[in-house]
């Protein structure tokens, strides 16, 4: 802690003179949406037009890998380290991590998180010992403003939803659809004029169940849930589009770093076809159809355009990318690896390998951690199975021959966390 009070010291002392011509940062991250609903990836089933847009004038990565789940990828993405180190429940961030907020909050920038918070533990949160536990309020996340769904109480989050703004939750009208108030907080936040930089982090709301209808559907009594994701989907694609289009129209658009990534993969319900093979969503599970996540990144003039990227993407790396992008000093003790320079396409990511510790809910002793490491062809868990994921995706028969990819695995996850120290604590 100390290290970390002396850290945002030094930040906060770096010179600041040419403020308004730092870039720009909007990290906009899906919720439960794997790389197989995407156009730029190959998908014909859904229409993703405006990502295709961002992905044909950017950089679209191959391997970007998340958590199989919500709460521990936000964990992860927001304080670039692993879950080993500082994952201890489901819906709680411990109040004592430094995120990205409090980092370009330090340096400087105004920073804003719109959609779907999940870090505090809301009201229908309990655990074992029947305690209410309290995790991180976004005002204390280094978070200037806010528009959010479940931070203390959960209510709706499409129709009529339940928003808590900059600290007063607001009941919406059932005609209000949750999306555009956020999305159009995150426009009015861009509009504000100032000499700072901005951070923007939108969590967002789409495309996680339950599956209703959207503004553009066109049954809009429909309750076919495949049908409905298939609008969200593409309804998520237009807000995105509006964003995109927010910095265009304020001409800021060659001075702000645009990354589009999802939180995990594809709600089990839902079925996607993709070149030809029929994809299962596989929320939760540590295979490719729950971890395997799309990341396109735009910023005209700076991003390499047409760009596709084999580089391996861990979501403890998009911290230390955004903060060599804008010019901060990294903190060593991170486990990400910035992937910077790939945006550019002058030099290839350093990152050999990922590393995956998950366990949902640790405070639940009968449950055990998975983890694994994996390159983008082979894939290695601490159990000892080892697989070509490149070939068998869906992890059904293991390999035998211990190759030299195996070795460098082997050594991997020697090298990481085998049990995480973490404890949920409570309120005194």
């Amino acid at each position: 802690m100390l290290y970390r009070s002396f850290f945002l010291l030094f930040l906060t002392m770096l010179p600041l003179t040419a403020e308004a011509s730092r870039p720009n940062i909007i990290l906009i991250m899906a919720d439960d949406i794997g790389y197989e609903c995407y156009g730029c990836y190959g998908s014909q089933q859904y229409k993703t037009p405006n990502i295709d847009r961002l992905a044909e004038k950017g950089t679209r990565f191959e391997h970007c890998y998340s958590q199989p789940l919500c709460t521990p990828s936000r964990v992860k993405i927001m304080t670039g380290l692993s879950n080993a180190r500082n994952y201890s429940a489901f819906s709680i961030l411990n109040r004592d991590q430094r995120t990205f907020g409090h980092v370009f909050q330090a340096a400087g920038y105004r920073t804003f998180v719109g959609g779907k918070w999940q870090l505090y533990g809301a009201e229908h949160y309990y655990y074992p010992n029947r305690h209410h536990a309290k995790g991180t309020l976004p005002a204390n996340a280094g978070f200037d403003e806010y528009c959010l769904w479940q931070v203390e109480k959960l209510g709706d989050r499409y129709w009529n939803p339940l928003l808590d703004i900059n600290g007063k939750v607001t009941q919406f009208q059932p005609e209000d659809y949750g999306p555009d108030i956020v999305t159009n907080h995150i426009c009015d936040f861009m509009e504000q004029k100032s000499d700072k930089p901005f951070f923007i982090y939108y969590p967002m709301i789409l495309v996680h169940n339950p599956f209703p209808t959207t503004p553009d559907s066109e049954d809009p009594k429909s309750k076919d849930d495949q049908q409905n994701f298939e609008d969200m989907v593409q309804y998520m694609d237009k807000t995105i589009g509006k964003i995109v289009k927010k910095t265009e129209d304020l001409g800021i658009a060659e001075n702000t770093l645009i990354l589009v990534t999802g939180d995990n993969g594809t709600n089990r319900k839902i079925v996607s076809n993709l070149n030809g093979q029929e994809i299962k969503g596989g929320k939760g599970l540590t295979t490719d159809a729950g971890t395997h996540v799309a990341l396109v990144a735009y910023q005209p003039g700076t991003v390499k355009a047409g760009q596709v990227c084999q580089d391996i993407v861990d979501f403890s790396d998009f911290l230390p990318t955004m903060q060599e992008v804008a010019g901060i000093a990294k903190d060593e003790s991170l486990d990400g690896v910035s992937f910077a320079k790939a945006l550019t396409g002058t030099n290839p990511n350093a990152r050999e390998w990922m590393y995956c510790y998950y366990n949902p809910r640790p405070d639940r002793e009968n449950l055990k951690p998975q983890r694994f490491t994996r390159d983008q062809r082979y894939k290695l868990y601490g159990d000892g199975r080892f697989y070509d994921v490149a070939n068998d995706p869906l992890e059904q028969t293991p390999l035998e021959e211990k190759n030299e990819a195996y070795q460098k695995l082997a050594a991997a996850l020697a090298s990481m966390p085998a049990e995480s120290p973490v404890l949920l604590k409570f309120p005194e």
